[in-house]
């Protein structure tokens, strides 16, 4: 975060390589590439852009000769491919640097950082812990994370008892982070006084791994959604077997709110049907008969709200959903009715909810997740037409780790719609609004139709990844052509949607082939025919996480598929650029930035395993993180929008290069550079599409 003037240095030199070009797993109109650095001098300087293998959220434990290690499953974007590999009980150095790089990669995607850089909550925590131990006691902290709330336990039991003792528990189920935990302890003189299990407590026994149960629990297993990381059956199983009776926890208690919002915004992120409507090109990706067969995925969405208050109406007062408490044992399932008066006339787009911790007995201390025009409040598609003289009716239903949400305007209608729909396909609101777009789905229209008119009569079009779109144009726009899709990332269950899709189409399932596997298995099929074209969006279903260039998956493909492309075939999209662009970041900046003391513990050895950007020290490089930019807070653009280097998709994947010297055309700190493909059409470079901001 340097500051740039007009009395300062205001270009710097970017280098790039690629080799490989690894594959890339989605593209979507929002989906950037931000990579945070410490001065713009020393940026990608002779650094590489190679394809690394992803890890995935899974993994499995075993315990033998009383040394743990943890099966962590690798994703190779390159292929498409997994693995299962190995990370062992032992320091980094002894370990094999393919697992610990996985570990990495893993725990920077998850908001350990966030959470640790964030002041508020972590000082809240420490008053709380404070105010409930005052004297000997015994701690269990469940989801330990890297140790700070078991630490400031330690520390609040040694400073009200006479010989300075402690006693503190500590479960992390993770072992990566149960191995950088144990570093931090080591760093701070905690290792010692906090004794730690690489298990999940449900896996821990009384009288086995401690003597007694625990009379004080301290832990934060909470999503966004706040039941997503299994905080119920924890909290049962803890009352049932961990702890004493009347135990005292932090948090105390946990409360769910709501609020009706409008939002064009969010609508277009939920409402393919509608948003088709209005693009009246011909083409029903969700027409009558299809929306029960694709549809945004039937569950909360987190996403930061602070960035479209400019853009959302409110329709109600905030209103209280539901109450857990942690001092006791939670049910597994709960829901209420709840008649909210709008406060306004509009149309109800979303439920925005948040939850507010109370993390004392006396509620003095709390801790909230709600968005920036909340907390100035009195109080912590179509769409639903309300008016602020009907009351409407808002039901809530938890199980035992998530929420559902029902909305109508009368009791009759609300009972008979929370039936659940047999979805097929349930794709990522941003996939649903890139889908609904209207410049999207004519540009995608324009370049298919072209292609086909330059083509034999009866085409043979290969679909490379999961575009639901490219299928169905490929089909429709060619009464003769015959369509091979991979769907890989549906697992079987893209089919049935396609058979729904070809009868608002117009086109028969005959001249439809779904692979269900990688299309490079075509090359093993000793066939005769060509493929006249070869089409992607790129997009990997259940893959958006990653970086921009690993969507060039489908270039490798098209590579190994070579032998079998026509002397005339064509390649959709044809061509490739990598932007880039300087940005003031400074809300994202501040999430990402290295730790130091945290509460008088000191943290600085999680950086480079948490991913930590902002104020680097020069041994350690910062990372890629894959961001939605209207998801990171404030921003401005500081630079103009350079062109890095081409690939070109006409030709067999190979090395590219690309070097660019950037001037910044507006003074600011620069926090990052942003980075994106847009992805050209057509020969001519008449048609594309931008995955750039704005």
């Amino acid at each position: 975060g340097e500051p740039c003037s007009d009395t300062t240095v205001r270009s710097m030199q970017v280098y790039l390589f690629v080799l490989k070009p690894p594959a890339f797993s989605t593209s979507t109109a929002l989906r950037h590439l931000l990579y945070s650095f410490r001065c713009p001098f020393s940026l990608f300087f002779g650094e590489r852009l190679t394809p690394s293998p992803i890890p995935l959220a899974r993994s499995m434990s075993s315990l033998a000769a009383g040394k743990h290690c943890a099966f962590q499953l690798l994703l190779n974007p390159l292929t498409g491919e997994s693995e299962w590999i190995v990370v062992n009980e032992k320091d980094d150095d002894d370990v094999d640097e393919t697992a610990f790089s996985a570990s990495r990669s893993v725990l920077a995607a998850t908001s350990y950082l966030d959470m640790l850089n964030d002041s508020r909550r972590n000082r809240a925590f420490r008053l709380a812990i404070e105010k409930t131990i005052t004297g000997p006691c015994h701690v269990l902290d469940i989801g330990a994370g890297t140790g700070l709330l078991s630490m400031m336990a330690a520390r609040a039991m040694m400073e009200c008892t006479a010989r300075g003792e402690a006693k503190v528990f500590a479960c992390e189920s993770y072992l990566p982070m149960g191995k950088l935990m144990r570093k931090i302890l080591r760093a701070n003189g905690m290792e010692r006084t906090v004794k730690l299990f690489h298990k999940r407590s449900d896996e821990l026994q009384v009288g086995v791994d401690f003597d007694c149960r625990a009379s004080v629990l301290v832990s934060e297993i909470l999503d966004s959604e706040l039941l997503g990381e299994g905080l119920i059956p924890t909290l049962q199983h803890a009352h049932d077997m961990l702890l004493t009776d009347n135990a005292k926890t932090v948090p105390y208690r946990a409360i769910t709110y709501g609020q009706l919002v409008e939002s064009t915004f969010l609508w277009k992120l939920n409402d393919l049907h509608g948003n088709e409507v209005g693009a009246s090109d011909g083409i029903y990706l969700s027409s009558v008969g299809l929306e029960k067969i694709i549809n945004a995925k039937p569950q909360q969405y987190a996403m930061h709200l602070n960035s479209l208050c400019s853009e959302m109406r409110l329709l109600s007062e905030p209103f209280k959903i539901f109450e857990f408490d942690f001092w006791r044992r939670p049910d597994s399932h709960g829901e209420t009715y709840i008649w909210i008066k709008p406060t306004d006339d509009g149309k109800v787009h979303a439920v925005v909810t948040w939850w507010v911790l109370q993390l004392d007995r006396e509620g003095s201390l709390l801790y909230s997740t709600a968005p920036n025009w909340v907390v100035s409040s009195k109080t912590e598609g179509e769409g639903v037409s309300v008016s602020r003289d009907t009351n409407v009716l808002f039901k809530a239903v938890h199980n035992a780790t998530s929420v559902s949400y029902f909305l109508r305007d009368d009791k009759s209608t609300v009972c008979n719609s929370f039936q659940t729909h047999d979805c097929h396909l349930f794709l990522s609101p941003e996939r649903i609004g890139i889908y609904g777009e209207k410049d999207m789905r004519s540009a995608f229209l324009i370049a298919v139709k072209n292609a086909l008119q330059r083509l034999r009569v009866s085409p043979l079009c290969v679909v490379a990844d999961d575009s639901i779109l490219l299928t169905i144009l490929a089909a429709s726009l060619s009464e003769t052509s015959k369509v091979i899709s991979s769907f890989h990332g549906f697992q079987g269950k893209g089919c049935a949607y396609v058979q729904a899709a070809s009868v608002a189409n117009g086109f028969s399932m005959d001249r439809i082939h779904i692979l269900n596997k990688s299309i490079s298995s075509l090359q093993s099929d000793d066939t005769p025919w060509k493929v006249d074209l070869f089409l992607a969006e790129p997009f990997y279903h259940g893959n958006e996480g990653m970086l921009p260039w690993q969507n060039l998956r489908f270039w490798k493909d098209r590579s190994l598929l070579d032998p079998i492309l026509s002397k005339d075939a064509i390649v959709l999209p044809c061509k490739g650029i990598l932007k880039v662009c300087a940005m003031y970041l400074p809300d994202l900046w501040k999430s990402r930035c290295c730790l130091e003391d945290i509460e008088g513990f000191d943290h600085s050895i999680a950086n480079e395993t948490l991913g930590a950007c902002g104020n680097l020290p020069p041994s350690l490089k910062g990372c890629f993180l894959a961001y939605f930019i209207w998801q990171c807070g404030e921003i401005k653009e500081l630079s103009d929008v350079f062109s890095i280097m081409d690939f070109n998709f006409s030709e067999p994947l190979h090395a590219c290069y690309g070097k660019i010297r950037m001037e910044f055309s507006e003074p600011g700190i620069c926090h990052g550079l942003v980075l994106w493909i847009d992805w050209l059409l057509d020969e001519e470079n008449s048609i594309v599409i931008s995955t750039g901001p704005g």
